[in-house]
């Protein structure tokens, strides 16, 4: 495994983030533990989560897989940087409570300290904004982490989701509050997306930001959505955003253009996508979501893949990006 600093922090962290978000509503507990203890055989030490993940009345299951996980001891916690989210309504008994989302400084406090039980854990080293919270002062979030920054609840505060200017608008209050601000962005990032390159990239390096790519492969449009298909083995793959980006005959001509050029040169669609992120300036690691051993053999094989130049600059003309800003907001 190859490891990188997170941002600017010293925080040392695998250039393959698990993702877990398949943990509990696609992969059962046991199955869920055998993969985390392969990740972690194989070097992966950077878990993300969420406290909605679960979803719907299950809401915060996937935390409470992770956390009879590490209550199995092994140094199985030492060994794992921690990553979870708070925004979405937690509200008792499934319901959408007032005060039991977003961010004001009362959620926070709850939702942390519930995150912290179900992990089983006393300290959170990533806790992510899982998203812009526009109701809330900046100044009242900061307030709320620096607090739990210093009762050793969490260690890092990083954004999910966040425009460029709102990583500009958090960092700059934190510095004048003297809080050490975001040290991680979250964003859809892909082959197939790069808007993140116009704004949200940019200000993430300004700002000495990780960037953490979820969405690698486009909800499987870049894991051989159409070979699969053909193979009649696709049912995931072309369904949901996958399917109807399909549906349009361009998508599906870039896609097909870029089945073919892997298979020309002996490559897998999936591995190439995430390899391809790893080449990209400003990128910590991808967020794999594997909810079977095969899926994330895969994705292990992707951080060991160089890619020929011959290669990327075919990806380049496949899937091209909106080019260098401020350059590309003019000409």
């Amino acid at each position: 495994m190859k490891y990188t600093q997170l941002g600017r922090t010293g925080l040392k962290v695998s250039r393959l983030v698990l993702g877990t978000m398949n943990f509990g509503p696609q992969t059962n507990e046991s199955d869920s533990h055998t993969l985390m203890d392969a990740a972690l055989d194989a070097g992966v030490n950077f878990f993300d989560t969420a406290n909605v993940y679960g979803w719907g009345e299950n809401k915060g299951r996937t935390e409470e897989i992770l956390g009879t996980w590490f209550a199995q001891g092994g140094d199985r916690r030492d060994k794992v940087v921690l990553a979870t989210k708070v925004y979405g309504n937690m509200g008792p008994d499934g319901e959408a409570w007032p005060n039991h989302d977003k961010l004001s400084a009362v959620n926070i406090r709850r939702a942390v300290d519930a995150s912290l039980k179900r992990l089983q854990t006393d300290h959170i080293d990533l806790y992510q904004f899982h998203h812009v919270d526009r109701s809330t002062p900046v100044e009242e979030i900061w307030q709320a982490i620096d607090v739990l920054i210093q009762q050793g609840k969490i260690l890092y505060a990083g954004s999910s989701n966040f425009a460029g200017y709102k990583i500009a608008q958090a960092n700059e209050v934190a510095r004048q509050r003297g809080s050490y601000g975001l040290v991680s962005e979250q964003c859809i990032y892909n082959l197939m997306e790069r808007g993140a390159e116009m704004e949200v990239i940019p200000a993430a390096r300004e700002y000495g930001l990780g960037v953490i790519p979820w969405s690698p492969l486009h909800g499987g449009l870049l894991g051989g959505a159409i070979r699969k298909e053909r193979e009649g083995g696709g049912a995931r793959s072309t369904s949901g955003r996958s399917g109807e980006a399909l549906a349009d005959p361009k998508v599906r001509a870039q896609v097909q253009a870029y089945e073919d050029l892997l298979d020309k040169h002996g490559l897998e669609p999936g591995e190439v996508g995430l390899a391809w992120l790893l080449t990209r300036p400003g990128v910590t690691g991808p967020i794999s979501g594997p909810r079977t051993r095969e899926q994330l053999d895969s994705a292990l094989r992707a951080v060991e893949l160089e890619l020929s130049a011959e290669v990327l600059a075919a990806l380049e003309e496949i899937f091209p990006g909106p080019g260098p800003s401020p350059e590309n907001f003019a000409w």
